[in-house]
């Protein structure tokens, strides 16, 4: 008997040890197939223009460093620093143009006369809202004192036309592809489902309609108001409560088989600033971040997706929490296909969704 259990055992280890080499062989290889888009698809820098940029950054730092990486890229000289120091690095450097991201956390609140004393300086301002539509009640009074108001909503550059702006466009983000890549992270970041972000009341309703579903799989949650889930407890368990630093979260996109992006919705009251209710039609910047770890994403519909990613091909679209675990269970359990869209999203934002290629269609926009 004792001889039977002991033939079991190792018998068992030696399964064991199999099936983790044949794991370890496959997530090199699926690796290995990223790493090589990213070599054939990373854009590279254009020759620098000659010009001189201060960059105003607002503390989105998934955001901020992508872009300041790109601009030292794409122009002779660039100034970096934060929104209680605009006024005085301006007069200090005197730029042809400065870039100020959101414009809404932190910054001072005479930023109005401050942007007004720096164009007298003969500096073009440049304000690139990324909190569209859900800030509009306290953008609607920053915005008209810039030369440029750039969103990435496209709901709202109506908006701001009929606020007085000088010059409005829409102009979407993008993804940090040195931080928001493949890798090979550690067991701990390996899950069947991930999400990480602030848990909207939106996210709330849904995250408790599929709890149940959850329970049956390895997931990992992160971020902040997971209290407002009324299946909290439930899973509690697989919920990490707190901010997750940018690497960190990219390690969890890059060791996740499904990504869950939930947009927030644009009319609660009290998640929201946006008392006109303008609608929110433009796809989030962790779509782009998701996409840029070459892991499959399934996220909600909004009507200006299928310009960045082709639905079905790209990137998963569920329209209900059922219809998210339909899908979630069939991509779980159809590798090569889970495969193939992720590939092709990664392939995507390299070639065109890179704060490289959006700071360059930045400055083409404004005419340099």
């Amino acid at each position: 008997m004792l001889q039977a259990q002991k033939q079991a055992t190792i018998h068992a280890k030696k399964n064991g040890m199999a099936k983790g080499r044949q794991l370890g062989s496959q997530h090199g290889y699926n690796l290995g197939r990223r790493d090589a888009i990213r070599m054939q698809y990373l854009p590279d820098p254009p020759p620098a223009r000659c010009m001189r940029v201060l960059y105003i950054a607002q503390g989105f730092h998934a955001i901020d460093g992508g872009i300041e990486k790109a601009l030292r890229h794409a122009v002779s000289e660039v100034t970096a620093g934060s929104p209680d120091q605009m006024l005085a690095l301006a007069e200090q450097v005197r730029p042809d143009l400065m870039l100020v991201m959101n414009g809404l956390h932190g910054f001072p609140e005479n930023q109005g006369d401050q942007i007004s004393r720096i164009r007298e300086l003969g500096t073009r301002t440049v304000l690139w809202f990324a909190d569209d539509p859900y800030f509009t009640d306290r953008s609607a009074s920053i915005a008209p004192y810039y030369d440029v108001v750039l969103t990435h909503e496209q709901s709202c550059v109506p908006f701001y036309m009929g606020r007085g702006c000088r010059q409005v466009a829409y102009l979407p983000l993008a993804a940090d592809t040195d931080v928001f890549r493949p890798q090979r992270v550690e067991h701990q970041y390996h899950t069947d489902i991930c999400f990480i972000g602030v848990v909207f009341w939106n996210r709330a309703a849904f995250f408790d309609r599929i709890a149940h579903y959850l329970v049956g799989k390895n997931f990992k949650f992160a971020g902040g108001e997971w209290q407002r889930l009324q299946n909290y407890q439930l899973l509690q368990h697989r919920i990490y409560e707190g901010f997750v630093p940018v690497e960190e979260t990219a390690k969890y996109y890059s060791g996740a088989k499904i990504v869950i992006n939930l947009h927030r919705h644009h009319a609660h009251p009290t998640d929201n600033f946006n008392s006109l209710g303008i609608p929110a039609l433009s796809i989030n910047p962790r779509t782009y971040e998701m996409a840029a770890c070459g892991t499959l994403q399934l996220t909600d519909f909004r009507s200006d997706l299928a310009a960045s990613y082709a639905p079905g091909k790209e990137i998963v679209v569920y329209h209900s929490p059922e219809d998210f675990i339909a899908k979630a269970e069939y991509y779980l359990t159809h590798e090569a296909e889970r495969e193939a869209i992720a590939l092709n999203a990664l392939r995507r934002t390299l070639e065109q969704h890179s704060y490289t290629t959006r700071i360059q269609q930045l400055l083409q926009l404004l005419g340099y």
